[in-house]
């Protein structure tokens, strides 16, 4: 194919035949899709884990929420009103538990939003696109 330069596509461009070219741009273009596919899935893998993070502290500031239910009753008839009057032992309690709830959840809330934070996907494979393009287009210039 050449005469010393050893055959592998290290020829200058202005030696290179149309057909080389256009090879060189399907194989770039191959190599560029592939790594934006891994890409992809290592992005979606660490979404995942944020997501369900996020769920299971939901999940957890629901079951305090039911456990709160049930310590009310149980705060009411226990000992506090040996100290408060019934009524203001069992809402101090039901207001206690209900804060620690609220605060799970914002938390599970917080991890949600950053699992849908990063930038979009589609939009990096666009900038690569035209930016294969655009070299294309200026290496097909005489």
């Amino acid at each position: 194919m050449t005469d010393g330069a050893g055959g592998n596509g290290a020829q200058p461009a202005q030696e290179q035949s149309t057909a080389e070219l256009v090879r060189q741009a399907s194989e770039q273009v191959s190599r560029l899709v592939r790594s934006e596919l891994a890409l992809a899935r290592a992005e979606l893998a660490q979404r995942g884990r944020r997501a369900g993070a996020g769920a299971g502290l939901f999940g957890t500031g629901g079951l305090l929420l039911l456990y709160g239910l049930g310590v009310l009753v149980i705060a009411a008839v226990a000992g506090l009103a040996t100290v408060l009057a019934v009524w203001l032992a069992a809402l101090l309690v039901g207001v206690g538990l209900l804060v620690l709830a609220g605060l799970l959840a914002l938390a599970g809330r917080g991890q949600l939003r950053r699992a849908q934070s990063k930038p979009s996907l589609a939009q990096s494979v666009r900038e690569d696109v035209a930016a294969v393009t655009t070299a294309v287009r200026e290496r097909s210039r005489p």
